[in-house]
């Protein structure tokens, strides 16, 4: 017996137009969400503390929790003196490392300030960037005070930091106030962006970068109908 011989399906111009047009519109799919895959997530790290100095004390920061020690935050001074006062706040970088600020001063940043690339960070020297010191002689009724730290609450270290040879930046919060004469101040969080090179602001604990934040877009439709009907799939740059 001779086997039959299957018919051929006549189609219409206009479902042979409809083929060929999800056929394209597939392939487009295919190099457009190529194209989209996104680079690695933005993510913020954030630890929440409360962790008083206190005199002649060091907290040694751990910003990505990976067992090195990124800064030194610590107070230095003289601890039961009546008479004269010399202390000091200071915030030392690991090698490598850098505390936002100008010359030997760390800046006391507010919440939302810019911490990334395009900052000026400071570093190299010995004892770290100060952030406030404190000084009176026995004898002077006149007691001096330097640096930006003094007297605020919630005011933010701006941070750059090693993670495997890449830089990230960071912030650390901390409330610090002068009483009567002594320094007293205490960590109460701290964050860092997972990407390298990505700025994150002040106070920021969670979610993309601050522009992501700023300005949400919403994604492009990528169904094939939507591409079989003249869809518009825009391309990402590339970095």
């Amino acid at each position: 017996m001779k086997p039959r011989l299957r018919k051929k399906a006549n189609l219409s111009d206009s479902v042979h137009h409809q083929l060929n047009m999800y056929a394209l519109a597939a392939s487009v799919a295919g190099v457009g969400l190529l194209a989209l895959t996104p680079p690695a997530m933005a993510k913020i790290v954030f630890t929440k503390a409360h962790q008083i100095i206190g005199c002649n004390g060091i907290y040694e920061l751990d910003l990505n929790h990976d067992g090195i020690v990124d800064f030194l935050i610590q107070q230095t001074g003289y601890c039961n003196s009546t008479g004269s006062i010399n202390q000091r706040l200071l915030a030392k970088e690991a090698l490598g490392n850098g505390v936002e600020g100008d010359k030997q001063y760390a800046s006391a940043l507010k919440v939302g300030a810019a911490i990334g690339p395009h900052q000026h960070f400071t570093s190299g020297r010995t004892n770290g960037a100060t952030m406030v010191y404190i000084h009176k002689f026995e004898d002077s009724s006149t007691q001096r005070t330097y640096g930006k730290w003094i007297n605020v609450n919630n005011r933010y270290l701006g941070l750059k930091f090693k993670i495997k040879g890449k830089t990230h930046y960071g912030w650390a919060r901390l409330s610090v106030h002068d009483t009567l004469g002594k320094i007293n101040a205490t960590l109460t969080g701290y964050a860092y962006e997972t990407v390298p090179k990505r700025l994150i602001r002040a106070g920021q604990t969670n979610g993309g970068s601050a522009t992501d934040q700023a300005n949400p877009e919403a994604p492009p439709d990528t169904t094939l109908g939507a591409l079989s009907l003249g869809a518009h799939v825009p391309l990402r740059r590339q970095p």
